[in-house]
């Protein structure tokens, strides 16, 4: 892309498709789309964020990312404590994490994101993450 040309609403979002069929997530969308196409603010563009974008597309993915990464977390940290028991602090940081995905668990049933009945389980936390 040169220098000063600049992308119309309807090519932003094909980009942000195109960066989501490649496999990335919202996140890393919106820091290449501002690092690579000077793109500061999707929503300021398109007037939809990236997340309403994927939808539109039919890319929604089952499990916001922002719980993603912290059920990501809760099993790193899980399969840590099997193999060392005894520490303490990592036990309590499994603890505070799985808090925080109930916290934001409940805030999304409640917003209509995650299914009604949903909830964390530490035994099939690994099958949602992958």
């Amino acid at each position: 892309m040169n220098e000063g040309e600049t992308l119309s609403p309807a090519d932003v979002e094909e980009l942000v498709a195109k960066l989501a069929r490649e496999g990335h997530p919202p996140s890393r969308i919106g820091l290449i789309l501002r690092d690579l196409h000077g793109i500061g603010s999707v929503k300021r563009v398109v007037g939809k964020s990236v997340t309403q974008i994927l939808e539109a597309h039919g890319m929604k993915r089952e499990v916001p990312e922002d719980l993603a990464n912290l059920i990501r977390k809760a099993v790193r940290l899980y399969r840590h404590l099997e193999k060392n028991r005894k520490d303490k602090v990592s036990r309590r940081s499994l603890e505070i994490t799985e808090q925080k995905i109930k916290r934001l668990s409940k805030y999304y049933v409640r917003t209509g994101k995650l299914p009604k009945g949903w909830r964390y389980d530490r035994d099939k936390a690994p099958l949602l993450v992958k």
